[in-house]
C-alpha cells in the first residue's frame, strides 16, 4: 500500500547523547538489580529458619553460594569478553527471574530443602553470570573523563540498595513468604528489559578481540601488558582470533582455562590493577572483619535495634560519599583524593578502640562508609580506564574473586579474635592494616595513576562513547 509523504521524525540523537542515555539506563539497572538481590539475600536465611532448618544449614548454604561466585566468575567472564556480553546479561537475568519466580511459587507450600537449594543455586549461577558479564559494560558507555562520574553512579545504586534492600525484604517477608522472591523475580525481569533497552553496543568489537596486535586502550604505560595482552585477549593460548566464532571449531577446555587465566595475567602485569587488587582484598577483608565484630559487640542489644542503627548510619554515609565522589575527583584529582582518603581511613577505624554502644560504633562506621566510596570510585574508574577492552570482564572477575576470598575468612577470624582477646583486637588490627595501606598508597598511587591517565589519554576514550561497536 503506497505511503503518504514522510512526516519529519524527531531529531536524530547523536551517539554521545545516546551513550549518556544508555549510561543512565545502566545505573538504573544496577540499582534495581542490587535492590532485589539485597532483599532476597536477607530473606533466604529467614526462609530456611522458618522451614525448620538450623542456622548452621543456612550459613553453610550462604557460604556455598559465595564460593560459587568466586570459582565461576572468571570462567563466565570469558564469553562476555568474546562478544556475548549483551546476550549473557539478558539471558542470565531472564533465567534468574524464572528461577526466583519458581521459588516464590514453591513457597506457597512447604517446599523440601532440595527444592529450595536447587532453585536458589540456579538463581545464584545466573546472578554470577550476569555480574561477570556486566563488569565490562561500563567501558562501552563512558569516555575516560566521564569514568569517575559513571563509577559514582554505579556506587550510588549500590548504596541505595544496601540501605533499602534489607528493609524491603523484611517488610515483604512479613506480608507473605513468597512475596520477596516474587519481587526479586520482577527486578530480574526489569534488568533483562533494561539491558535490551541499551542501544550502544556492549560487546567488544571483533577487531579488538583478535589476536593481531592493535590498539588496546587503557593499557598503562611502562608495563608489558600492551604486548602480552594482545595475544591473551583471545583464548590466552594462541588459538587464533579468540572470539569463539569464526575459527570453525570449538575451543578445548585448555583453551577456555587459558582464556580465563588471561585476566589473572593482566592483573599481575599491570601496576594499576595490582594497586586495585591490594586495596580491594585488604580493605574488603578488614571491613568485613569490622562488620562481624560490630555484630558480636552489639548482639546483646539487638532487640533495641542497635545493629540496625549502625547499618543505617553506615548506609546513609556511604550514599553521601558516593554522591560527592565524582565532584571531588574533578576538584582534587584522582591521585590526591585517593591518598587523602587513604590517610583519613585509619581515624574512624581507630576510634572503634574506644567506642562504646551503638552511637559510638555507628559514628565510626559512618566515617568509614563516607570514605570508602571515594576510594572505590577512584579505583574502579582507574581499573576500567587501564584495562584492555577485550579483558574487562575477566580482570574485574579476578579482582572480585580475590576480594570475596579475603572477606570469606573474616567472620571466623572475628569470632576467634573476640573470643581469644577482646573487642579492641579486631579494631587495632584493622587500623594497622589501613595505616599500611595508606603508606603503600602514598608511595605507589600518584605515579601509577598518572601513568594510567597518560596512557588512557593517548589511546583516546575509554569506551566508544559514540556508539562505535
Amino acid at each position: 500500500m503506497p505511503r503518504g509523504p514522510k512526516r519529519p521524525g524527531p531529531p536524530s540523537v547523536d551517539p554521545p547523547a545516546r551513550a549518556h542515555r544508555d549510561l543512565r539506563i545502566l545505573w538504573w539497572v544496577n540499582a534495581v538489580d542490587g535492590l532485589g538481590s539485597q532483599a532476597s539475600g536477607l530473606v533466604f536465611p529467614l526462609l530456611l529458619l522458618e522451614l525448620g532448618h538450623s542456622p548452621g544449614t543456612a550459613g553453610s548454604l550462604a557460604g556455598v553460594a559465595a564460593l560459587t561466585g568466586v570459582v565461576l566468575g572468571p570462567l563466565l567472564a570469558v564469553p562476555a569478553d568474546r562478544g556475548r556480553r549483551r546476550r549473557l546479561m539478558t539471558w542470565s537475568a531472564a533465567l534468574a527471574a524464572l528461577a526466583t519466580g519458581a521459588l516464590a511459587l514453591a513457597c506457597l507450600g512447604r517446599p523440601a530443602l532440595w527444592v529450595v537449594v536447587s532453585l536458589a543455586l540456579a538463581e545464584r549461577l545466573c546472578a554470577v553470570a550476569y555480574e561477570a558479564a556486566s563488569r565490562g559494560a561500563l567501558v562501552r558507555l563512558a569516555a575516560v573523563e566521564e569514568l569517575p562520574r559513571a563509577a559514582a553512579g554505579m556506587q550510588v545504586g549500590d548504596q541505595v540498595s544496601l540501605i533499602a534492600g534489607p528493609a524491603l525484604g523484611g517488610a515483604l517477608f512479613q506480608l507473605a513468604r513468597p512475596v520477596p522472591f516474587l519481587a526479586d523475580a520482577l527486578t530480574y525481569a526489569a534488568v533483562a528489559l533494561g539491558v535490551r533497552a541499551v542501544r550502544t553496543p556492549l560487546d567488544t568489537p571483533a577487531s579488538t578481540r583478535s589476536s593481531a596486535p592493535g590498539p588496546l586502550p587503557r593499557t598503562p604505560s611502562g608495563t608489558s601488558t600492551s604486548t602480552s595482552t594482545s595475544t591473551s585477549t583471545g583464548t590466552g593460548t594462541g588459538t587464533g582470533t579468540g572470539t569463539g566464532t569464526g575459527t570453525g571449531r570449538r575451543g578445548t577446555w585448555t583453551d577456555r582455562l587459558g582464556a580465563a587465566k588471561a585476566g589473572a595475567v593482566t592483573v599481575a602485569a599491570s601496576p594499576v590493577l595490582r594497586l586495585v587488587l591490594v586495596w580491594t582484598s585488604t580493605a574488603g577483608g578488614a571491613l568485613t572483619l569490622l562488620f562481624y565484630t560490630a555484630l558480636f559487640r552489639l548482639g546483646g542489644d539487638a532487640r533495641s535495634a542497635a545493629a540496625g542503627l549502625v547499618l543505617a548510619a553506615a548506609g546513609a554515609a556511604g550514599l553521601l560519599g558516593s554522591l560527592v565522589a565524582a565532584p571531588l575527583v574533578r576538584r582534587l584529582g584522582a591521585a590526591r583524593l585517593l591518598t587523602l582518603a587513604a590517610w583519613l581511613l585509619p581515624l574512624p577505624c581507630g576510634s572503634l578502640v574506644w567506642a562504646e554502644g551503638a552511637i559510638g560504633w555507628g559514628a565510626a562506621f559512618a566515617g568509614l562508609s563516607l570514605l570508602v566510596p571515594l576510594i572505590t570510585v577512584v579505583l574502579s574508574s582507574a581499573a576500567v580506564a587501564c584495562t584492555p577492552v577485550a579483558l574487562q570482564s575477566r580482570t574485574a572477575s579476578v579482582l572480585g574473586s580475590a576480594s570475596a576470598l579475603a572477606a570469606a575468612s573474616a567472620p571466623a577470624l572475628a569470632g576467634v579474635l573476640v573470643t581469644g582477646g577482646d573487642l579492641r583486637t579486631p579494631a587495632l588490627l584493622c587500623t594497622a592494616l589501613f595505616a599500611a595501606l595508606a603508606v603503600y598508597t602514598q608511595l605507589r598511587a600518584p605515579a601509577v595513576l598518572r601513568s594510567c591517565a597518560a596512557a588512557a589519554a593517548a589511546h583516546g576514550t575509554a569506551g566508544t562513547g559514540d556508539g562505535r561497536g
